[in-house]
């Protein structure tokens, strides 16, 4: 009869000890938490308090544990319900896992006396912390994944319409993004199987920086440089070229046409790329030999043809206007060879010149523009230009004349 009751009392004796000692064990704790760990001395007062509140947390929660450790086996995780939201972002898992060993050595320490049963109840619940803190920071991290993956929706949502406000550079810096400088959008189709990771890795590998967006059947991708931490940014003429890039990305994508929109300077003006590349992406199955991945600007006939207002333009001022501002003979050559079906002779004779002039102007012209009116795609892209430029010429002179008629009147 001795026995059995001799243990509840040890019991009751050791419970109300360990509630007298608390705030001293408490107060030690934070001691040694302040000469042993430099994050946690280095950390704002505000954040150094609900650490410490963390601490004291459980060892009071230790205490209610060993007194019914059958009635509230999961008592452990009222611990990190007294912290505030923000600490599971100031702190990471190993910190936490720091803070319980100081917290477990100082106890010990405290109880070492009392015997062997409280020192391996110690252990015991140290081990429920333990594994409550890989829960908690488990369900923050897939939370957190989730809220990523929205916002990471929302800005290339955003980055599509071209409805950017001030809030952009916010959210995108929400998402970690390391990209500096040069940006392009890559548009295809979405496989049956995506691998978010394995894009991500592979962008890495290649020096840039990636934002998905998955919209149904369509991949979007928003590439930029990447900068690495601790390493100067990589000068552009070092730089891997988009097209090249989107080369290695490819195999990421499903079957179907794939489609670069042109470099932009900056992330916040990545919208005229992404548009130029969903136009091009719209119009890509009218190129019967369109090579995967094709560039948006290799498209803009097509494009154009389909009502695209940026493409018509970027004809015009590319390819029309420095030809008609350099020379109009330019011009008049380039259109009587197109007319002619690229024959030197047929050319040479309605000019009444002489085909090596013909040859000369022609050469000229791709100076001038960079494209070579020799091939026959760059010859439709050309052609395509200059009946966009002369339309646009005759609506000028149109209402030139119409102004002047009102002015007489």
């Amino acid at each position: 009869m001795t026995d059995s009751t001799a243990a509840p009392l040890d019991k009751q004796t050791t419970l109300a000890w360990l509630r007298r000692i608390s705030g001293d064990i408490s107060t030690a704790t934070l001691r040694r938490l302040e000469d042993s760990l430099p994050w946690y001395s280095e950390m704002p007062p505000a954040r150094r308090s609900a650490v410490g509140l963390v601490a004291q947390t459980g060892i009071t929660s230790f205490i209610e544990w060993y007194e019914n450790p059958n009635e509230t086996p999961t008592i452990a995780a009222d611990i990190f319900a007294a912290a505030p939201r923000e600490l599971l972002r100031s702190i990471s898992l190993q910190q936490t896992l720091q803070l319980v060993r100081v917290s477990v050595e100082v106890t010990e320490e405290k109880v070492a006396d009392r015997g062997e049963h409280l020192r391996e109840a110690i252990l015991l619940y140290s081990r429920e912390v333990a594994f409550t803190a890989a829960d908690v920071y488990a369900r923050a991290a897939e939370s957190r994944g989730l809220w990523d993956a929205r916002l990471e929706a929302l800005v290339v949502d955003t980055i599509l319409t071209g409805e950017a406000d001030d809030e952009l550079p916010s959210r995108i810096a929400a998402l970690g993004w390391h990209g500096h400088g040069e940006v392009s959008v890559l548009v295809g189709t979405t496989p049956s199987s995506f691998d978010v990771d394995l894009v991500r890795r592979r962008a890495r590998k290649l020096g840039v920086d990636v934002l998905i967006g998955v919209q149904g059947s369509r991949l979007v991708l928003v590439l930029g440089r990447a900068e690495v931490p601790g390493q100067e940014p990589t000068p552009s003429s070092e730089c891997m070229p988009f097209i090249e890039i989107a080369t290695e990305l490819e195999n990421y994508f499903g079957p179907g046409h794939l489609v670069l929109g042109p470099t932009m300077t900056a992330l916040v003006d990545a919208s005229r790329s992404a548009r130029a590349a969903l136009a091009g992406f719209a119009v890509a199955a009218s190129w019967r030999h369109a090579p995967r991945p094709v560039e948006a600007d290799d498209l803009l006939p097509e494009r154009a043809l389909a009502g695209d207002v940026l493409a018509k333009q970027t004809l015009i001022e590319r390819i029309y206007r420095p030809l008609e501002g350099h020379s109009t003979d330019l011009v008049t050559t380039l259109w009587s060879y197109l007319d002619n079906g690229r024959s030197l002779e047929a050319t040479a004779r309605e000019l009444f010149v002489h085909p090596n002039t013909v040859r000369y102007r022609l050469k000229r012209v791709s100076d001038v523009i960079g494209w070579d009116a020799t091939g026959p795609r760059e010859a439709h892209i050309l052609q395509t230009a200059l009946i966009l430029g002369s339309i646009g010429s005759s609506d000028v002179v149109r209402k030139r004349s119409s102004a002047r008629r009102s002015e007489r009147r």
